[in-house]
């Protein structure tokens, strides 16, 4: 496996949020992480943790777009809301 970066658009700002991931990071369980939150009716918090072990929680209806990409640049998958 190699580290995935994450990129994630803050609604109605321009700020992306960038995040290393850990080596042993399950790409498809990330994935329905992310497309739990976005598709939670309710507002909830996406919580990454990177590879330094720093935590990072999103508001789900700030969210405008995620990609998830290997470090050794892999083609990019995205979700937007």
């Amino acid at each position: 496996f190699s580290s995935m970066d994450v990129r994630i658009g803050i609604a109605d700002s321009g700020q992306i949020i960038e995040i290393e991931m850990t080596d042993d990071t399950d790409r498809e369980a990330l994935k329905a992480e992310i497309g739990t939150a976005l598709n939670s009716p309710e507002n909830t918090t996406l919580w990454l943790a990177d590879v330094k072990g720093h935590e990072t929680g999103v508001c789900s209806n700030r969210i405008s777009f995620v990609e998830i990409k290997n470090a050794d640049a892999e083609p990019r998958i995205g979700f937007g809301a």
